[in-house]
């Protein structure tokens, strides 16, 4: 066996950037990282070939001094902490010390930089681990780091970059990240000498506003809410924005971006009897904590961390989002609230005359709407002479049970008032400025979730005894946390016992549920007990058996309503939560406007 030895820094070093410097991104992210941390108000970024060719950053931040630039380029080097005590209460962006020693050891780097108080700027290199000399610059106050061929002098890592636009796609996912969490930053973004982002110092809501569009803006639901050990702000947009990726999720914990899966967790449990599972909910949302309470030390990246307590931040994000998802209503929200841009999209042509031919129409519907579910069993055959005289009767003016009448008789209702019913699924309901289409079994089966969920609170969950009782093997884990939860396990509807020291007898299991897998289902609801608590499976799975039994009692398509009927669940909708969506979450209603109506029969143009 060959002997022990020390490995020389500089290969040391590109041990480290494997890494801290996956791709060009963690690189950028490390160098405007530093520049936030030197209280740059503005910061300028250039890149080339999606930063494989050049990463130059400019801050105009406190600087460098003469006798610390050599400093700044040594592993483990830092201005940001001094003893093991600083650790365990990070303030700071960077603080490794590692950052642009391991960038310097795999590129061609320059550091240049300049402090107020000094008359000269001063600049350092590094090649391929070899730093040189300080010299004297040209360069204002600040601070300016030029990367340039990053990985050039390891192929075995080069060869693992992906193409210019995916490594480019990344270093803007960087920027975008810190602009949005430092709007008091100005930033500029360069891509192959043309500019992407010139973003001013801005309000935050205007920040993110130019970063994620006026669409998210205005389909938005802030959130503003203190607790002594945490506070949780931001934006969560309405369930019926949301769509089926999710590069609209943004989390930060004292400033710093995170991916926390606990966090993610109980966003996406808040979400739940709200939003379709095919869907991911959009946020930006900005959580700020006592620093000893959390590590951040636990990634190279720092894009993950660990929380102290981090049941208790679980559920404050839980039930702090679920509070303002209940605002939603259909009395307060339009259901899905981009209907116009649909038609929008719909209707556009860059023929300026505007006019739109069969065919175009054709291919945009089709795209748009999809009847597939719901076809017409005889859609040429002729109404009776019977469904004639019903037609005539209705638009008799002396009708007294005249749905327009009713709009000028009585105050002005969000749902209007019912006309019609189509094809025993749909609700039609005519208002002031527009027409409103309610899907009827899924707006009833939120009124009934909800009002189920208020009637639970008196009642206990029913159980339903096992003819015969299931037994599996448990491991020593689930069998304590069944020992530490015996109560909460009945409350639910379980009954559980343990023999033999590890296996684990079902007797019970909730009613509505005996269907399931019963062991997948006890060993689910174990994981959520240890994974969050005690108080969340609790509301969890309460909610999970409401939901199954609110959709068997409500009304079924199908069903003939009357015109009182309709009317009352519609104002059963408005004094309802959440009743924008039902518990699966697909939108119960939709609301098409007098100028939606003109662009679908092409009036006025």
């Amino acid at each position: 066996m060959p002997r022990i030895h020390q490995l020389p820094d500089h290969i040391v070093n590109q041990i480290s950037a494997g890494e801290v410097v996956e791709r060009p991104a963690n690189a950028l992210k490390e160098i405007m990282e530093n520049s936030i941390d030197a209280n740059a108000t503005l910061i300028q970024i250039e890149l080339i070939n999606g930063g494989i060719k050049l990463i130059k950053v400019f801050d105009n931040g406190t600087g460098i001094d003469r006798e610390d630039l050599a400093l700044a380029l040594q592993r483990h080097a830092t201005s940001k902490i001094r003893d093991i005590k600083d650790i365990q209460k990070i303030t700071s962006m960077g603080f490794r010390g590692e950052g642009l020693a391991s960038i310097a050891s795999i590129s061609r780097l320059s550091l240049t930089s300049k402090i107020n108080s000094s008359d000269y700027a001063y600049q350092i290199t590094s090649f391929d681990g070899s730093i040189s000399d300080t010299s004297i610059s040209s360069h204002p106050d600040g601070t300016t780091v030029e990367v340039l061929d990053i990985y050039f002098n390891v192929p075995a890592r080069k060869k693992f970059l992906k193409s210019e636009n995916t490594e480019y796609s990344h270093a803007l996912n960087v920027v975008e990240r810190l602009a949005l969490v430092h709007p008091e930053i100005s930033f500029l973004l360069k891509h192959n000498h043309k500019i992407i982002h010139d973003l001013p110092i801005q309000s935050p809501l205007e920040r993110i506003r130019s970063l994620l569009g006026n669409e998210f803006v205005n389909a938005s639901l802030s959130i503003d809410e203190q607790h002594p050990a945490l506070s949780l702000k931001g934006y969560i947009a309405k369930p019926t924005f949301n769509q089926g990726n999710s590069n609209k999720q943004y989390i930060f914990v004292n400033r710093r971006f995170v991916k926390d899966k606990v966090i993610l967790h109980a966003i996406k449990q808040a979400y739940k009897d709200v939003l379709h599972q095919a869907l991911t909910p959009a946020f930006v949302l900005f959580i700020d904590i006592a620093p000893e309470d959390i590590d951040v030390n636990i990634h190279p990246t720092k894009t993950e961390i660990k929380f102290r307590e981090s049941q208790a931040v679980h559920q404050f994000v839980y039930y702090k989002i679920n509070q303002v998802l209940q605002t939603t209503s259909a009395s307060v929200q339009e259901s899905v609230s981009n209907i116009s841009h649909t038609f929008d999209q719909i209707f556009h042509t860059e023929n300026p005359s505007n006019n739109v031919s069969n065919k175009a129409f054709s291919t945009a519907t089709t795209n748009h709407y999809s009847f597939k579910n719901h076809t017409l069993s005889n859609p040429i055959s002729k109404p009776s002479s019977s469904q004639i005289q019903d037609y005539l009767n209705y638009l008799e003016p002396k009708q007294l049970d005249s749905p327009s009448e009713h709009l000028h008789d009585t105050a002005p209702a969000p749902l209007g008032f019912a006309i019609a019913q189509l094809l025993g699924i749909y609700i039609l309901a005519e208002t002031t400025d527009g027409l409103i289409l309610v899907d009827m079994h899924a707006a009833h089966e939120r009124v009934n979730y909800e009002l189920l969920k208020q009637q639970i609170k008196n009642n206990g969950i029913q159980s339903q005894q096992l003819l015969l009782p299931q037994i599996y093997e448990g491991s020593l884990e689930e069998v304590e946390l069944i020992q530490n939860n015996f109560n909460i396990i009945n409350q639910l509807g379980f009954s559980l016992e343990i023999i033999n020291e590890q296996q684990i007898q079902i007797l019970a299991v909730p009613k509505p549920l005996i269907k399931s897998n019963i062991i997948e289902l006890v060993q689910s609801m174990l994981e959520e007990i240890k994974e969050f608590g005690q108080a969340y499976i609790s509301e969890n799975l309460i909610n999970q058996l409401l939901s199954t039994m609110a959709c068997h009692g409500s009304i079924r398509s199908g069903r003939q309503l009357t015109i009182t009927e309709m009317n009352a669940l519609l104002r059963d909708m408005e004094n309802t939560i959440k009743s924008n969506q039902c518990n699966h979450g697909r939108p119960t209603w939709v609301k098409l406007k007098l100028d939606d109506l003109d662009k679908l029969f092409l009036r006025g143009q």
